[in-house]
């Protein structure tokens, strides 16, 4: 199979999917392989998810280049499929059940050997002939066992060593000398052929329960790619035609009935229906769904049917667009595994030379000749460069599984483990904090302004709300639906002049109408005294202080800024805060951070903000390109800065923080910036993210000082004579298992202030 496209350019990642690999050297020695293809700007190799991530630079490399220097190294690659159309791995499942029949066959033929290492020491009757040892090992040795030697040769081949050239040594050394003394008539002088079988049989069962382990961690992916159904019913011409999803396009219209997964990302045209999102959002409960409203592709109608006109299909996609995180998360290299990795590059050929001095030593120093090779043997056997590779990518893969499940995003684990250094958290306000959506709390007239003038208070407001018919500022859009919720109708607005961040001029009717800020009236020149106490209670409130100022349209314009016009009211507009939020706020003190409120508001309507939350901390006043300003201030300071914020005035600041957090209901700009993304507005995901990534970073470093503290132990005891072939196979096998199984405890994680 050939791939002629271009691989990458611009350093922008390859992803490639590795058969073949058997540890950390494995991986190792493929990232020192691929690093040297011309092009090729990084390489990293994901032992437990057998994925290569590869940057290229300029159009050099092409995916045809990447494949054939991985099969030069004795290893198989082809490119990842696309997360939006993937099949069910079934060639995954075929491989399992012949790993599953070859194990079989392994331990059929060892035990028999087995009984007759037991009978030999316990004076037992039943003893093996060695004739029949010799039949039943070689069976083993060269059916189960050969893999090991396919993976000896490829190393060899390329000048290194794997655990593959570990355990071919290790069973050919005491499966050929015992070969020799049966075929030399000289058995009586001790036979090894039950330590080959049953290392080679118990490093194929550890495999086994390590391939089963690393499926349950990677058990999130599968979930998400479960849910896209494979048929649509597409509605064409008033006729409904199941049709392959992968058909579907912008602008057709679907029909979800009852119990099935909407087939693509949409927004509902016809019917109102509850909707399950939580293996999307992790949004627990189910969610109403009504005309107009955005819904996403794999999740499911629980009741009712909808009609959707579809918006986004296949790779762009929100399903997709989130596996493709949840995979870049779980394929990346954290920085922790750094040691890890170097040590990997030495590992065999140190265990080698280890065997070799043991051997020497005991044999030639001692006169102990058959200690001497069950010792060097054990020493083959007992290392496990295995578990080095396993101990962090494993505990990425269940921690970004469990963190998508929940609804949080990680990108990369670099996010992830930066994320627990975090010190300090700094909020934006409007749509992270608060709801985003300001409500007219309250109107405040001058008496002495609006006398003669024939005005109510639905007057007034129905003036602001038409001067503000053409924008879409959140606080336009307060104005406009508390006059609609007051049936009050509007005429339309003429000469509008905006000033973006200030307020609006308009002519209404009879009316020249002018609102916005204090800046924005002292602009225009209008006296503001008598409404001044009237502000500042509103924004002690933490209402935002809209002021209005009117003139008769009849009057001819005059001095700087035209007609004059009078103070005539402050309207108070308040974004209540999110449901949680204080509670949210008081789990991450808990968490020993440091929270900070980051807003443009005023310093009054910060602060009244603030104390409602719980946030004693504040900037305020800051326009938004200040913003990444303060952030790198507060990165100075010397402490981890996360940015949490949803707008596209947020990006710069999530991008200069050491973690940016983006809220998933926020714009493209802010997510594609951050390095974790909340997939739903609930502040409580915050404390969670953040206490799971330290979870997760602590569970790597426990992974990581198993797998060291293993090898120095185990290496040591085996030189001395203290383990067994056997004894030191069954603990090289169960290493690598026991740190998947460590890493596998994260599934069971839950915030401490959720209880046990």
């Amino acid at each position: 199979m050939t791939h002629d496209t271009t691989a990458s350019s611009g350093g922008s990642p390859v992803d490639l999917v590795i058969t073949g690999m058997s540890c950390a050297a494995c991986a190792s020695r493929l990232e020192r392989v691929l690093g040297r293809v011309p092009g090729v700007r990084e390489a990293s190799v994901n032992l437990a998810t057998e994925r290569a991530r590869v940057r290229i630079d300029g159009g050099e490399a092409r995916m045809d280049d990447l494949v054939v220097a991985v099969s030069r190294a004795g290893f198989g690659a082809h490119p990842v499929p696309d997360p939006s159309s993937r099949p069910e791995g079934s060639a995954s499942d075929g491989g399992a059940l012949g790993e599953t029949l070859v194990l079989g066959l392994a331990v059929a033929l060892s035990l028999p050997l087995l009984w007759d290492m037991i009978a030999h020491m316990s004076g037992l009757p039943g003893r093996v002939p060695p004739g029949w040892q010799l039949i039943l090992a070689t069976v083993i040795q060269f059916g189960p066992g050969l893999r090991f030697y396919g993976g000896a040769w490829k190393a060899l081949r390329n000048g290194s060593g794997t655990m593959d050239t570990l355990v071919a040594l290790g069973t050919s050394a005491a499966y050929g000398l015992s070969a020799f003394r049966v075929l030399g008539g000289s058995a009586g002088a001790g036979l090894y052929f039950e330590g080959a079988a049953v290392v080679i049989t118990l490093v194929l069962l550890g495999k086994t329960l390590e391939r089963r382990a690393r499926r349950a961690a990677a058990s999130a992916i599968r979930a998400l790619m479960a849910l896209r159904p494979a048929l649509a019913h597409r509605e064409v011409d008033g006729r409904i035609e199941d049709v392959p999803v992968e058909r579907l396009r912008p602008g057709d219209k679907v029909i979800v009935r009852p119990g099935e997964a909407l087939p693509a990302d949409g927004v509902v045209e016809t019917g109102e229906a509850a909707v399950d999102e939580s293996l999307i959002t992790g949004e627990s409960l189910p969610v109403a769904r009504a005309p107009g409203a955005r819904v996403i592709g794999g999740a499911v109608v629980l009741d009712g049917a909808l009609a959707v006109r579809v918006e986004a299909t296949g790779e762009n996609a929100t399903l997709a667009r989130i596996i493709r995180l949840v995979e870049a998360a779980q394929a990346a290299k954290a920085p922790v595994q750094a040691l890890a990795d170097r040590v990997a590059q030495v590992f065999v050929p140190a265990v080698i030379f280890i065997a070799g001095v043991t051997g020497l030593v005991w044999g030639v120093g001692l006169g102990e000749t058959e200690t001497a090779l069950t010792a060097a043997i054990s020493v083959l056997v007992v290392a496990c460069p295995c578990a080095l590779g396993l101990a962090t990518p494993t505990a990425l893969m269940v921690g970004t599984g469990v963190a998508a499940r929940r609804g949080i995003l990680i990108r990369d684990a670099g996010a992830l483990e930066q994320a627990h250094r975090v010190r300090t958290i700094v909020f934006d306000k409007t749509g992270t904090l608060t709801l985003g959506r300001p409500v007219l709390t309250r109107i405040v007239q001058d008496p002495g302004a609006m006398e003669g003038t024939g005005l109510d208070e639905d007057a007034l407001l129905a003036l602001a709300a038409a001067a503000q018919q053409g924008s879409a500022h959140p606080l336009a859009h307060a104005l406009r639906d508390g006059a609609d919720a007051r049936a009050l109708s509007l005429t339309l607005a003429e000469e509008v002049e905006t000033r973006p961040g200030q307020g609006v001029r308009a002519r209404v009717g009879a009316w020249r109408v002018a609102l916005g800020s204090r800046a924005f009236m002292d602009t225009l020149g209008i006296a503001r005294e008598s409404l001044e106490h009237a502000a500042r209670t509103l924004e002690e409130q933490g209402a935002s202080a809209v002021w209005m100022a009117l003139a008769p349209a009849a009057l001819p314009r005059a001095g700087r800024e035209g007609t004059p016009m009078r103070g005539v009211a402050v309207l108070g507009l308040a974004d209540p805060p999110r449901p949680g939020a204080a509670q949210a706020i008081a789990h991450l003190k808990t968490l020993g951070l440091r929270p900070i409120l980051l807003t443009g508001d005023a310093e009054r309507v910060a602060a009244a903000i603030g104390a409602r939350l719980g946030l004693e901390e504040r900037f305020a006043e800051v326009p938004p390109e200040g913003k990444a300003r303060v952030i790198a201030d507060l990165r100075r300071a010397g402490t981890g800065v996360a940015m949490v914020g949803d707008g596209v005035n947020d990006a710069p600041a999530l991008a200069e923080a050491d973690v940016g957090i983006a809220m998933g209901t926020g714009a493209d700009a802010a997510l594609e910036t951050a390095g974790m993304t909340l997939m739903r507005s609930d502040p409580s995901l915050l404390p969670e993210a953040l206490a799971l990534s330290r979870a997760t970073v602590q569970r790597i470093r426990l992974n990581l000082a198993w797998a060291f503290a293993y090898n120095i132990i185990a290496l040591p005891l085996a030189a001395a004579g203290l383990l067994s072939p056997m004894i030191a196979g069954a603990a090289m096998a169960m290493s690598s298992v026991s740190v998947v199984a460590s890493s596998l405890m994260l599934r069971r994680w839950r915030p401490n202030w959720m209880g046990s």
